[in-house]
C-alpha cells in the first residue's frame, strides 16, 4: 500500500493501525508514532483486555496525545470480518502487523493455532486491505516471527 490521507486543510494525516499493540514492540511503536503526531489505532483481542499493561500509560491519559489520538478496537487475526470492519472504518494510511503467537512453548503445543494466527492471519489482513480498496493507498509493514 502507498500514500497518506488528506485532511480538509490540505495537511497530511497519518493514521496507523497496529496489530499486536499490547506486545512489547507494538507498545513501543504506538508511543513512537504518537510522538510523531499520528492517529494510532490498535487491534486487541477480547482475551487481551487484561493484557494491556504495556499501553496503559498511552491510553489512560487521552489528553496527553492531543485529545485522544489513540483508539483500541476489538478484533482477531482469526476473524476476517473483524479485520475488514476495522480497516473499512478507520481507513489507515499505514498498517503494522505485529500480531503473533509469542509464547514459544505454546506455539509448539498449539502449532495449528499458531499457523492460523501467524500465517493465515497475515493472509486475512492482506485480503481485508484488498477488500477495503486500500491496496494502493497506504503502507504495510509485516513483522515475521
Amino acid at each position: 500500500i502507498t500514500s497518506n490521507s488528506t485532511m480538509s486543510s490540505g495537511d497530511t494525516k497519518n493514521i496507523a493501525l497496529i496489530t499486536g499493540i499490547t506486545g512489547q514492540d507494538g507498545s513501543y511503536l504506538a508511543e513512537f508514532l504518537l510522538a510523531k503526531d499520528y492517529e494510532v489505532h490498535g487491534v486487541i483481542r477480547r482475551a487481551s483486555t487484561f493484557n494491556t499493561g504495556r499501553i496503559e500509560h498511552l491510553y489512560a491519559d487521552r489528553y496527553r496525545h492531543k485529545g485522544g489520538r489513540m483508539h483500541l478496537h476489538y478484533g482477531d487475526m482469526t476473524d476476517s470480518s473483524s479485520l475488514v470492519k476495522i480497516i473499512s472504518t478507520i481507513r489507515p494510511t499505514e498498517i503494522y502487523n505485529l500480531a503473533a503467537q509469542s509464547h514459544v512453548k505454546v506455539s509448539f503445543e498449539l502449532s495449528e493455532y499458531t499457523a492460523e494466527v501467524d500465517a493465515l492471519g497475515t493472509l486475512r489482513l492482506l485480503d481485508a486491505i484488498r477488500t477495503c480498496g486500500l491496496e494502493k493507498q497506504g503502507k504495510l509493514y509485516q513483522a515475521s516471527t
